[in-house]
């Protein structure tokens, strides 16, 4: 390879060499993105044609990307409350975590950078505003999601005296549909055409 080859004597022969190997690299990772995009948007779209009187394509991938990516939280949970927690309170230096909270912060730390992934490369394709803008509104509809999570199934289960798995499911058809259309509008917005 062309890169072994080089010497390192210089500095700016080192500099050239990073330079190099970075930019091999970042080609070496664009490729592995864009057949990681394909495979999903191939595996995702060869279920949609049930579902194209119903839904749009984008909110079609929306509910199948958001889906799986909710399932694999769920099953984190799990792992992260029974195996990894074994249960019990996670304490840090200055904190203490009950397993049900570190469990959700722990599986959210994984599921939270994949959501944004599907959302901006498969289900939101072609927004104009720079990634690091919708890294941080799209956190900030994840964070507001999970406030309205909190105070729906506290109301609807404290005040209006629901069945708790009743209160759920309308919290999360609400949650769902505040959470499309924040991330289509406005963490992942694109320009009008015409």
């Amino acid at each position: 390879m062309f890169l072994l080859s080089i010497k390192h004597g210089t500095k700016n022969t080192n500099y050239y060499t990073v330079k190099t190997l970075s930019l091999y690299f970042r080609c070496s990772m664009q490729q592995v993105h864009h057949r990681i995009r394909a495979i999903i948007l191939r595996v995702i779209d060869f279920f949609y044609p049930p579902f194209k009187k119903v839904m749009s394509l984008q909110m079609y991938r929306y509910a199948a990307c958001g889906g799986g990516n909710t399932m694999f939280n769920i099953i984190l949970y799990f792992i992260s409350y029974n195996f990894i927690l074994h249960k019990q309170v996670l304490e840090l230096r200055f904190i203490a975590f009950t397993p049900h909270i570190a469990a959700f912060f722990m599986a959210f730390c994984i599921t939270f950078p994949i959501g944004f992934y599907l959302s901006m490369y498969v289900v939101f394709q072609g927004s104009h505003l720079r990634r690091r803008i919708q890294l941080i509104r799209y956190f900030l509809v994840a964070m507001a999601c999970v406030f309205l999570n909190y105070f729906l199934l506290k109301f609807f289960v404290e005040y209006l005296h629901w069945y708790p798995t009743l209160s759920l499911m309308v919290t999360a058809a609400i949650v769902i549909f505040f959470s499309y259309l924040s991330q289509r509008h406005f963490s992942f917005k694109q320009k009008k055409k015409g």
